[in-house]
């Protein structure tokens, strides 16, 4: 005589959602820092990189601001001189004198490639 297995309990559905509640899963670990993305932020003398290059490129494009200056990525004291004058030339304000911020972007981005 064969002995009857017993029953398996029937699945549930999970309880409805509460108002402002979902069932989505949630995960397990935190999404990842987005990338900077080059030449943002604040850029003063002594940093270096791609957006000082950036920076570098665009203030060439300005007449009399940053002629024969270097483009090698370094925000040297040249650099600095350049960044003033152009704050001073279109008159950018918010800024630190010579450091290129926020508002300095900006306006160099309106008038540059």
């Amino acid at each position: 005589m064969e002995t009857p297995l017993p029953a398996s309990p029937a699945p549930t559905d999970p309880s409805p959602p509460t108002p402002g509640q979902t069932n989505r899963p949630q995960p397990s670990t935190p999404d990842p820092p987005l990338p900077e993305i080059p030449g943002t932020g604040l850029l003063r003398q002594g940093d270096s990189g791609h957006g000082v290059y950036e920076l570098q490129v665009r203030l060439l494009q300005i007449s009399h601001i940053y002629e024969g200056g270097a483009i090698d990525g370094r925000y040297d004291a040249e650099v600095r001189a350049a960044v003033t004058l152009f704050q001073k030339r279109y008159g950018v304000r918010g800024d630190e004198s010579g450091v290129y911020g926020d508002n300095t972007r900006l306006a160099l981005m309106l008038r540059t490639k």
